[in-house]
């Protein structure tokens, strides 16, 4: 199918959605962005520049930007979610009625509903119907790295070879590479829990603890989301690829990342209530840490980096206390990604 003819909705105007519009526009494709709101459609379609979410990069004069869902997807061939993880079940119920038979489906999205806990292509399918064809596409990928064409590189994961085979195609470009998977549970999970063990990472950053520590969290946590992941029927091998270690490492060490940076400005001494109230963005692994223990929870897994990070987040625990707690734990024989 020639470039010219295939056409992409992209379903929210944040950093990462309005990246991959970028993306996809760079490549010739149709873009329609939709927002949420009708006064940022509006604003965006003024001014050309997401002033909110990825400021200084100017949207092509090509790319539709509407508020309408219907007029967004009527006519597209691919539907790419990217809402907050905590707005995909009304955003994905906006789709409800809309005939998506012929649409290929791409949740971008990273996070763990709170009442379900369900991951967000189990959201999608619970609104929209298992007959849909759907995969998800996540990995090392920050925002404004992606919209500057720097390196880049992703993983699409479906149940289906070739919609997999469709998502990689799409993405592609000569600075973004697309690997494929059909670890859709191992995709989403890393993709999710990173952001709780990256604002570990900030944590111990604005606390001064130094590379050991932060190297320390970097493998024990990636443990921690492998073995949740496996008994989850996730495969092992997928925690040590783009969309786990990678992903991992990136959220953690970036200064762009908006998990890292709210877990150093913890560490520095201020509250979960005083930082959020200073940002607009969404701050994915605060609501992921209490999903994750949960399901840690349900599957009898251990989570004892995420656990303590719940408990500075929501339980008025002091950092340094937190710290002290992990290093208490009996030390017995070292689990590792290839037992």
């Amino acid at each position: 199918m020639p470039s010219s003819k295939i056409c992409t909705s992209v379903i929210g105007d944040g950093g990462w959605g309005t990246t991959l519009s970028l993306l996809l526009s760079r490549k010739g494709y149709e873009v329609r962005l939709w927002s949420a709101f009708p006064d940022y459609a509006k604003l965006l379609s003024e001014k050309r520049e997401n002033v909110k979410f990825l400021p200084g990069v100017p949207l092509p004069k090509e790319m539709r930007i509407s508020s309408d869902i219907r007029e967004a997807v009527d006519g597209s061939d691919f539907v790419i979610l990217a809402p907050p993880s905590h707005f995909m079940r009304d955003v994905a119920g906006r789709l409800k009625g809309i005939d998506l038979s012929k649409k290929i489906v791409v949740s971008v999205s990273k996070g763990i509903e709170d009442k379900t806990l369900f991951r967000m292509s189990e959201v999608v399918n619970d609104l929209l119907g298992k007959n849909i064809l759907l995969a998800v596409l996540s990995g090392p990928t920050i925002a404004p790295e992606v919209a500057r064409a720097l390196p880049a590189m992703a993983v699409a994961a479906s149940a289906d070879p070739k919609v997999a085979k469709s998502v990689q195609e799409i993405f592609t470009t000569e600075t973004f590479g697309v690997y494929v998977s059909d670890d859709i549970v191992g995709v989403e999970l890393g993709g999710s829990l990173k952001n709780v063990i990256a604002i570990a990472a900030g944590i111990s950053e604005g606390l001064g603890l130094g590379t050991n520590a932060q190297a320390a969290l970097f493998t024990r946590g990636l443990v921690e989301i492998a073995t949740l992941g496996m008994k989850m029927g996730a495969r092992l091998e997928t925690f040590s690829g783009l969309s786990g270690m990678g992903d991992l490492v990136t959220t953690c060490l970036s200064a762009q990342s908006r998990n890292r940076s709210l877990g150093e400005q913890i560490g520095k001494g201020k509250s979960l209530q005083e930082i959020l109230k200073g940002t607009e963005m969404v701050v994915e692994g605060v609501r992921t840490a209490q999903a994750a223990l949960l399901l840690g929870k349900k599957y009898r897994v251990e989570l004892p980096i995420i656990e303590e990070v719940k408990a500075v987040l929501y339980d008025g625990k002091e950092p340094l206390a937190a710290v002290k707690d992990l290093m208490a734990r009996r030390h017995g024989e070292e689990i590792t990604l290839g037992v």
